[in-house]
């Protein structure tokens, strides 16, 4: 059957609060998708980007996985976070080969790890713009104990983990795949429960990206504190659902001092970019991830960066059966989609 043809992926984004789950068929070079699913995760199941409950999390894979139907067993999925380091690096012009063998010493100048812990890997960029002997390399390193904990878990769910992508990397990819870029730079803003991902994507290569330990968590945490309710309470709060103990008013005051906090955030990290790159404009922002749609978050970044800013629709390439997928639905949760869709685009054999 089409969804078991050798190389497709099932794509699984693993976040701190929630799961998603996408597989993708292709025939006659239309993609289409088969299934979509997602599940919450417990609190603390996850924290900082670390599975503290494997099992509770390998559970809630099976369970989402048996929720949606799901066939496929080989599996492509993604980290972010401190535990890994991106880093756009010079170096001397050399062939791939040679940079596969001196890839480790060079990676020791710039990554804050012990080189025997991490997992490294590179893309070659291009020639350096100054100087025709050096070239540009994106660095990733990703510490191995991290990725060991995702195949780990995974493989307690009786599926096969074939791909470790890092998140910045999986937005852009379906970013190529869904939308023609018009401007030569644009941002891919992916807020989470408790992670904000930049990637400033210059030309159609990326050229700088930021991960920020900040997210929609923060202001459930800041609704139970103020107010003294269990998490869950206080996250259907944050969520709208009408609460005797928090006016309207103090739920808004504080997700806009949150909201500000964030967008002051994206703001410095479009300075460091203007001061990398001065005759540069960034004009549009796409937005994804659980947290893009706090109220007041898109209108407030458009006010203080002067960017288009738009939600990021990854089904607007997609073919989608009306009969299997409430097209409501989709349109909803499209921001919060976008890893996992990218992740189902991925190949067995992608590097």
């Amino acid at each position: 059957m089409l969804f078991g043809k050798k190389g497709n992926l099932m794509g699984l984004d693993i976040g701190s609060r929630t799961l998603k789950l996408a597989e993708i068929i292709e025939k006659k070079g239309q993609r289409s998708l088969k299934r979509f699913g997602m599940a919450d995760l417990p609190q603390n199941a996850i924290v900082e980007g670390r599975i503290k409950e494997p099992e509770v999390v390998a559970d809630a894979i099976r369970g989402l996985v048996s929720s949606v139907n799901a066939r496929e067993q080989n599996v492509a999925t993604s980290i972010a976070g401190y535990s890994v380091i991106i880093k756009k690096i010079v170096v001397n012009k050399m062939s791939e080969e040679e940079l596969h063998e001196n890839i480790q010493y060079e990676a020791e100048q710039y990554i804050p790890f012990d080189v025997e812990d991490v997992n490294i890997d590179f893309h070659i960029l291009g020639d350096h713009e100054a100087n025709p002997s050096q070239m540009n390399v994106m660095l990733v390193a990703a510490k191995a104990d991290v990725i060991n904990e995702y195949i780990d878990v995974i493989e307690m769910a009786d599926l096969n983990p074939c791909v470790v992508d890092v998140d910045v990397f999986v937005m852009e990819s379906v970013f190529e795949d869904s939308y023609l870029q018009e401007e030569k730079s644009i941002a891919l803003v992916d807020i989470g429960a408790n992670k904000l991902n930049v990637n400033i994507v210059k030309d159609n290569v990326s050229a700088f990206t930021r991960d920020v330990a900040i997210g929609g968590e923060e202001i459930t945490r800041e609704i139970a504190n103020q107010f003294g309710l269990p998490f869950e309470e206080a996250e259907k709060t944050k969520l709208g659902q009408a609460s005797d103990k928090v006016s309207p008013q103090q739920l808004h005051d504080i997700v806009t001092s949150y909201v500000s906090n964030w967008c002051s955030e994206i703001r410095r990290v479009m300075d460091f970019y203007y001061s990398t790159y001065p005759d540069e404009s960034i004009e549009r922002i796409l937005l994804s991830g659980g947290a893009s749609q706090t109220s007041g978050f898109l209108e407030q970044l458009a006010t203080e960066t002067s960017a288009r800013v738009e939600m990021f629709d990854p089904f607007r390439v997609l073919e989608i059966d009306d009969k299997e997928h409430d097209k409501d639905y989709l349109k909803r949760v499209a921001p919060q989609a976008s890893i996992c869709i990218g992740l189902a685009l991925r190949k067995v054999d992608d590097k």
